[in-house]
């Protein structure tokens, strides 16, 4: 069967109701399933890093920060080559390709973990290689933005990131779950605190590859390509639009933050409330994070078409800041015991949420930002994905040279802060308020 379709007009209601539904949706179902394994192994070594210590290896505080920071700097870098795919190779070409190069992480991590004399930089390569499924994201999103038509725009979107995303928590909680059945070689043993148990570490690697394949097999046979194709020098011309940066500005404070603390929760539990008595397993808890933000984001998607994206964006800006000023006046960031502890969770969560709905918003306002062209439109859609993925990347590091350098992530705090302020305001500036350049 041929790789490009012949014929696309989704915005003509005839056309999309014999012809362009069908295709859209099932290209929507696959592509999302294929998002979230995607989404699943970007965020693997957030989980599997919690574990390392606890079976003999003997990194410290920041390398073990790295490790869950390197993935992002990997999928921010990556995500920046995959926005210009789509339009080059189609669809069908691109999903399939990026579905079969996880596999590289998923059996060199597995295998990693299974040899206590594995050194820190062999697991820095591997963890920048988990980075392939965090790419993914700025060739499906700009993909779903030509299938479909402008009005169902924000729901397409917002269901395929959204579920896309739950991702994320399937990493995080299918990890301490998986590694305690003998599936693939040898075990380790677990020690925490005066507590040891025999795991197989590699499991949470390992078990993604089946369905990998078989995601790769679908992708190839049931995806097809619309032909709107652009050139790499013609797609550049998204750079010369000042709502491209302002676009990138209010993304990185949605996506960004999501994704960034999706990737320290773990390890910043471990840090602020390992220390106490009857401490809390950080996967037992890090998983509701990424869980809640996902759910929002798929929600929330239906409510930006109905109610337009800038006025939810706006007020995720007020929400984040107020809840990450709580979270340093409340002082669950510079905890004194574990009773602080349910609140710490419950602050962190509403940041979850609140940058979920963003999520959702932020994607609804892009495609009626740039109307006048969809090409540009969906070019948007990918870069900004692009840098908000170095969300992982930026707050890992961030995070854990604040607690190296201070004893607190509350540095962190205020600095992001300062910069939800600054997203808020020009998201209000030029898409919310009464006589603005760009309602939407």
């Amino acid at each position: 069967m041929s790789t490009w379709l012949t014929h696309w007009e989704p915005d003509n209601e005839e056309f999309w109701k014999s012809t362009g539904s069908k295709i859209a949706w099932r290209t929507l179902f696959i592509t999302t399933i294929g998002l979230t394994f995607s989404f699943a192994t970007w965020f693997m070594m957030s989980a599997i890093v919690v574990r390392i210590p606890q079976i003999g290896f003997k990194f410290d505080t920041m390398q073990l920060f790295w490790l869950a920071a390197m993935p992002g700097l990997a999928g921010g870098t990556l995500r920046i080559i995959n926005m210009f795919l789509i339009p080059i190779y189609g669809t069908r070409h691109v999903i399939t390709f990026t579905t079969i190069l996880k596999l590289i992480p998923c059996l060199g991590i597995g295998l990693a973990v299974m040899n206590p004399n594995t050194p820190f930089w062999v697991f820095m390569a591997l963890a920048f290689t988990a980075g392939f499924g965090g790419g993914d994201f700025s060739s499906y999103m700009p993909s779903t933005r030509f299938f479909f038509p402008k009005n169902m725009q924000g729901t397409a979107l917002g269901v395929q990131a959204g579920i896309g995303n739950f991702g994320v928590s399937l990493a995080q909680f299918i990890t301490p779950w998986i590694i305690g059945f003998a599936a693939f070689g040898a075990s380790q043993t677990l020690v925490i605190g005066d507590t040891t148990k025999t795991v197989w570490l590699q499991n949470a690697a390992f078990w993604y590859a089946p369905f990998l394949v078989i995601g790769g097999m679908i992708a190839w046979n049931f995806l097809r390509s619309v032909p709107i194709k652009a050139s790499f020098k013609e797609q550049l011309d998204i750079f010369r639009l000042k709502h491209t940066w302002f676009c990138t500005i209010t993304y990185m404070m949605t996506f960004g933050s999501f994704s960034g603390l999706a990737a320290a929760f773990p390890l910043l539990i471990k840090n602020l409330y390992g220390s106490f008595e009857g401490t809390p397993d950080p996967l037992t808890y890090a998983f509701l994070g990424p869980l809640v933000g996902s759910l929002a984001r798929t929600m929330f998607g239906s409510v930006a078409d109905k109610f337009g994206g800038a006025i939810l964006t706006h007020i995720t800006g007020i929400v984040l800041t107020v809840t990450s000023l709580a979270m340093i006046f409340l002082g669950v960031l510079t905890p004194s015991s574990l009773d602080q502890f349910p609140l710490f969770v419950a602050l962190m969560l509403v940041l979850f949420f609140v940058a979920g709905v963003g999520n959702a918003s932020t994607f609804r306002q892009f495609p009626i930002i740039f109307a006048d062209n969809p090409r540009q439109g969906a070019g948007v859609i990918g870069w900004t994905a692009a840098v908000a993925a170095y969300g992982p990347f930026i707050f890992s590091t961030l995070i854990g040279s604040s607690i190296t350098n201070t004893g607190s992530p509350v540095i962190f705090f205020y600095g992001m802060v300062v910069f939800f302020i600054i997203a808020t305001a020009v998201n209000w500036q030029y898409y919310t308020r009464k006589g603005c350049e760009k309602p939407s």
